[in-house]
């Protein structure tokens, strides 16, 4: 019985003998709740998914996590690895990590901050902390999945228990991912208890995902290449082409900042040659098998260990026993599988049937999408360069950017599907500044944000750095960005043509030479953007923008350093870098 006596006013304090009571009664009401079961009941317990993504997989598989979860009577939010912090994670029960690796074995862009901060000495224990990890990743890269075993073991070093046991996916994660997501809830339900559906508390809903197009690698949508057209001048070192997709009735959707993954396949001649080498040439079957489904441009690692094996006379193998990765990079640079064959002799070439297991699939190739649908909700633009190279004793070319160039005739059909990138967009704020970086190619995704803002009449400045090697040959979208410029949508517009002058400038030099306007505009709120290559050119540009934010505040490197991740965290600095 409660303690008796008069009313108590509302903002009386309990004596303990009530708070007792009060405390026994709440504990009563929820466990007669749960043994009801209803489907309008608390989760037994919340899981939270933490994702690291940089082309939208990631936080694709998170929502099934966090879908299946509920669908458990589990509760479930799903969120950026970036937006949470030590302290944070130390409070949770219960962690399911997805998270890709980019680059050289790096953490994803919106999960580097998180990643720098676990590893601290000020990281909390985590001893009340069950988790499981999955990686995405790609068996061609030396690291691997490196960056979901690096967040594993750090949070098993900090005392957290694991709940499953950490799965590494490759390209083709589908199915190893669904039986790891499986496994994972199964677990969960069997840890907590959970019976039924539950509706998750206020507030816990993230925001609602985007519909999955039923276009994907495995069913890809066969679009008619309705346009393809020469941008760079034919005096120009580079082929960099416009192209347009027709999405006829495929219902496919996109956003600016998307991807468009092209399906190739492979170069006739490059097959027709690899067969006479093996002794198979007139097998159809086998030259169809390796026109659209090995890859036999890239040399896989197990290619490269089994011909060390078979060859260790090889050059190859001398490369290999080295021992030094960055040797062994430079060597297998613009080789492909053929040339390691030539390379390790005919006596100690594999046959076709031993071959053919050691070529990995061959996969399609994603190039940002330079169009808007609110300009172009029929089609979608890329804008790719065609990847050419070699001497007159053997030529070389890219397996997709060549296909298009070359081998897609006038209104044939090309496998492709939308792969959504949730976190490089526009501002969801019109009046919010936008500065973008994107040399060469990487102008591909602001030509696209141009047009997206232009269509909504958004009122935001918009600032472009944009460069390549000649002004005359090479400043692709010329005429749209001149007239854009004229417009008023192209607030400012900053070049950098490297060799039109005896002493480099890149888009880095600018980004100097306009330090104060530039810090200005941060100030002011502006939305950061990089595209392009990641090995030099993301990086010198990060270099820049740290420099101008530290020369602006004048309080050192530091700073400067907090200031960036800060604008991280905010999702106002943000890359799509390849």
């Amino acid at each position: 019985m409660p303690p008796t006596g008069s009313l108590i006013p509302a903002d009386a304090p309990f004596s303990a003998e009530q708070e007792a009571w009060l405390a026994g009664f709440i504990a009563g009401v929820a466990a007669a709740g749960r043994r009801e079961g209803g489907a309008g009941d608390a989760p037994a317990v919340t899981i939270d998914v933490l994702f690291g993504t940089q082309t939208g997989n990631s936080e694709f598989v998170a929502g099934e996590l966090v879908a299946g979860a509920r669908a458990r009577g589990l509760g479930g939010r799903a969120t950026a690895l970036d937006d949470i912090t030590p302290e944070q994670l130390a409070a949770m029960s219960h962690v399911l990590v997805v998270t890709s690796t980019y680059g050289e074995g790096e953490l994803p862009d919106n999960a580097g901050l998180f990643w720098e901060a676990l590893q601290a000495e000020t990281a909390p224990r985590l001893e009340g902390l069950r988790y499981a990890v999955l990686g995405l990743g790609d068996r061609g890269y030396d690291d691997f999945c490196q960056a979901a075993k690096l967040i594993d073991t750090r949070l098993e070093q900090l005392g957290a228990g694991r709940l499953h046991e950490r799965v590494d996916c490759d390209v083709d994660f589908e199915d190893p991912a669904a039986e790891w997501t499986t496994a994972v809830l199964e677990r969960l339900v069997a840890e907590t208890g959970a019976t039924s559906a539950a509706t998750a508390p206020a507030g816990d809903s993230p925001a609602a995902p985007r519909t999955r197009s039923p276009w994907n690698k495995r069913t890809p949508y066969r679009s008619r290449l309705a346009v393809n057209r020469l941008l760079s001048s034919p005096r120009s070192a580079k082929e960099i082409r416009h192209y347009e997709f027709d999405l006829g009735d495929s219902g496919i959707t996109y956003e600016a900042g998307d991807a468009l993954a092209v399906v190739p396949l492979n170069e006739d001649g490059l097959v027709g040659a690899l067969l006479e080498h093996l002794g198979a040439s007139g097998d159809e079957e086998a030259a169809a098998l390796l026109r659209a489904e090995r890859e036999i441009r890239t040399p896989s690692k197990e290619l490269i260990a089994e011909l060390v094996e078979r060859a260790p006379s090889s050059e190859l193998a001398a490369v290999v026993a080295h021992g030094d990765r960055s040797d062994l990079d430079s060597w297998l640079w613009g080789r492909d599988v053929l040339d390691l064959l030539r390379d390790a002799g005919p006596a100690a070439a594999p046959t076709l049937p031993e071959l053919l297991p050691l070529l990995r699939p061959l996969q399609a190739r994603q190039y940002s999408i330079s169009s808007s649908p609110l300009a172009h909700p029929d089609r979608i633009h890329l804008t790719v360069a065609s990847v050419r190279y070699g001497s007159g004793k053997r030529a070389y070319e890219g397996v997709a950017s060549t296909y298009l160039a070359d081998r897609v005739g006038e209104d044939a059909a090309v496998g492709v599907f939308v792969q959504p990138n949730a976190s490089f967009g526009v501002p969801v704020d019109d009046d919010a500044p936008m500065v973008m970086i994107g040399p060469g190619t990487g102008v591909a995704p602001f030509r696209g944000f141009l047009h997206e803002r232009a269509a909504r009449g958004a009122t935001g400045r918009n600032w472009l750095f944009f460069g390549d090697r000649h002004r005359e040959s090479d400043f692709v979208y010329e005429d749209e960005l001149t007239r854009l410029r004229k417009d008023g949508v192209l607030t400012e517009l900053d070049l950098a043509f490297s060799r039109d002058q005896t002493e480099k400038v890149y888009v880095q030099t600018r980004m100097r030479e306009r330090s104060r306007e530039l810090y200005g505009w941060l100030e002011e709120g502006a939305h950061v953007y990089v595209c392009g290559d990641a090995s030099r050119m993301a990086k010198d540009v990060e270099a820049a923008l740290l420099g101008v934010i530290a020369e602006q505040r004048g309080r050192g490197d530091d700073d400067a350093a907090e200031y960036l991740a800060d604008l991280r965290r905010a999702k106002r600095y943000v890359r799509d870098v390849y």
